[in-house]
């Protein structure tokens, strides 16, 4: 998707849109092989916890990583020493650090529902259908012509790779175009001195956090009520 996300002659935004795709997959392929690990965290504290539990612990588990994330990059505008600049480059690695966690959130959902997230372009669509929201399941529904509520079970998990294929190109110019919009208006306020860029940081990624839960429960629907094999 990375490589064929942007057809057609190439318009000037495509350079940073393609940034933008690559730190997707990057964020990807990173989170892949750490799903079972962490769906496995959520249930050290109870190895019997049906789906259900699990779900709800990785949702909190993942709202706190990513608050949490946009805190700490906002309050290094505050402390002494460290300028503007410093400030802006620790926000550009948290965005990548953003889109690992929202990864691994998408996929390890995925993976309690039984979806399966082996090849790429899978992974692709759940993640980005999941971080668009709305938008994203639109898209997916109407390019896979298919009808119905939970997406995530009723064309991710169906569906030939080449028609996911074809939705993720779609999904990769909305993707471009929503995420690094929120992106930059986000690093903005989190370099604000005084403190506040924590506040604004933190707040604004526990906004995105929340948005991207509601998502991934309209794309799977209700828990599993037994684990798959």
């Amino acid at each position: 998707m990375a490589t064929g996300a942007l057809d057609g002659p190439v318009p000037a935004a495509a350079p940073r849109g393609q940034r933008v795709l690559d730190l997707l997959d990057k964020a990807i392929d990173a989170q892949s092989p750490l799903v079972r690990k962490n769906i496995a965290r959520a249930r050290q504290r109870n190895p019997e916890a049906t789906p259900a539990q699990v779900i709800r612990n990785l949702e909190r588990m993942y709202v706190s990583a990513l608050t949490g994330t946009g805190a700490a990059v906002g309050g290094t505008a505050a402390a002494p020493g460290i300028g503007t600049g410093v400030a802006l480059a620790l926000s550009a690695g948290e965005a990548l650090s953003s889109l690992e966690l929202s990864a691994l959130y998408a996929l390890s959902i995925a993976e309690v529902h039984g979806v399966p997230i082996d090849e790429l372009e899978r992974r692709r669509t759940i993640v980005m259908g999941i971080m668009l929201g709305g938008t994203g399941s639109t898209t997916i529904t109407k390019v896979a012509e298919r009808t119905g509520q939970h997406w995530g079970r009723q064309v991710v998990a169906k569906v030939p790779v080449e028609m996911l294929h074809q939705i993720n190109k779609i999904l990769g110019r909305n993707f471009v175009t929503k995420y690094g919009t929120k992106q930059g208006i986000i690093v903005l306020g989190r370099v604000a001195p005084f403190g506040i860029g924590a506040v604004i940081g933190g707040g604004a990624n526990a906004a995105l956090a929340t948005l991207t839960v509601r998502s991934g429960r309209r794309a799977f629907g209700p828990p599993p009520t037994s684990w798959h094999a």
